[in-house]
């Protein structure tokens, strides 16, 4: 595996900015999730790094090795995809041996088989291998698929939103063996996706990212905690920050126009009355829908909670955040 490294790369599509000088370094043994909505520019990242789009500026580092001209068959690159691409006249086998079997590597078979066999047990296809890849279902078509790219020993796996287009149990399952294949193995990951739950639990590093500007770059918790604006604040977290007028509850700092309040920043029972509009319960925790001077907020409580529509609950900050007009954070 090796380290991968942007260097001010920016590219545009027509008068669209799809990235802006962006500065990042992936880390070798790192899992780096770009997180963002459509069109932050995250998908262009990974085309970046993969060779299957040049930037207009800037230069891109696989080891110390500059990309420059290279192909993406040069760069030793596993690239999966948000719509699996499968050969659909190959069987469940023949899909993941392909890349294995490129004049360029010349694996013995005994090795083809051994690899085949051992990701084919991670990703439970097992019982699938003899199989043709049109009888199988969808989540099942994506295991292949990443399969085929961890058969291989590439400088960096390069994952765009592989996870999206699956069941919510088996996203879950998979989240957990991605994770536990790249500890295990020590590969280096990029990986995009819009789902934050996936980045808090499988990300070593997050990389957030606005109309084509990487806004913030740490470890998920450091962005959760310390999140330099509004946006990256809200890329982060469940029930999302609670962002309300700065002014609220007093004593916010000068130039302050918002405050931001994550559940575990609003203390109950002291302080001033709010009203409960709704209560959901979610099993392992009870999310409070309270409203306070005419404000909506979203806080959790215990699950067993006796709370219900209509009740009082006392409120107040607990080190909040507050946020300028532009939306940055003010210290």
């Amino acid at each position: 595996m090796a380290e991968v490294r942007l260097q001010n790369v920016s590219k545009r599509f027509g008068s669209t900015v799809a990235l802006d000088d962006v500065t990042m370094t992936v880390p070798d043994g790192g899992f780096v999730v770009l997180l963002g909505p459509t069109g932050a520019g995250k998908t262009t990242t990974l085309r970046m790094v993969s060779g299957l789009d040049t930037p207009d500026k800037g230069d891109i580092f696989i080891g110390d090795k500059s990309m420059k001209g290279l192909t993406p068959a040069q760069r030793n690159v596993a690239m999966v995809f948000q719509q699996y691409s499968l050969y659909p006249h190959l069987s469940v086998r023949q899909n993941l041996e392909f890349p294995l079997k490129s004049p360029l590597l010349k694996t013995p078979q005994a090795e083809i088989d051994r690899k085949v066999g051992a990701v084919a047990e991670v990703l439970q296809i097992s019982h699938k291998l003899d199989n043709k890849a049109t009888a199988l279902s969808g989540g099942e078509m994506q295991r292949v698929s990443i399969g085929r790219a961890l058969v291989r020993n590439p400088s960096i796996y390069l994952m765009d939103e592989p996870l999206s287009s699956l069941d919510a149990k088996l996203r879950a399952d998979l989240r957990i063996e991605l994770k536990s294949i790249q500890a295990q193995s020590g590969a280096t990951l990029l990986y995009v996706t819009h789902d934050q739950i996936e980045a808090m639990t499988i990300a070593t590093h997050v990389g957030v990212l606005d109309h084509g500007k990487l806004v913030q770059f740490g470890s998920p918790r450091h962005i959760y905690e310390d999140p330099v604006s509004i946006y990256a604040a809200s890329r982060l977290g469940q029930p999302r920050i609670n962002i309300l007028p700065a002014d609220l509850f007093g004593g916010a700092p000068v130039n302050a126009k918002t405050i931001g309040l994550r559940p575990e920043q609003i203390e109950q029972g002291v302080g001033e009355e709010s009203f409960v509009k709704r209560v959901e319960h979610l099993g392992d925790q009870t999310r409070l829908h309270l409203v306070y001077k005419d404000h909506d907020l979203v806080t959790v409580t215990h699950a067993h909670t006796s709370l219900n529509s209509g009740d009082v609950v006392k409120i107040q900050p607990e080190n909040p955040f507050y946020f300028d007009a532009n939306g940055a954070r003010i210290a």
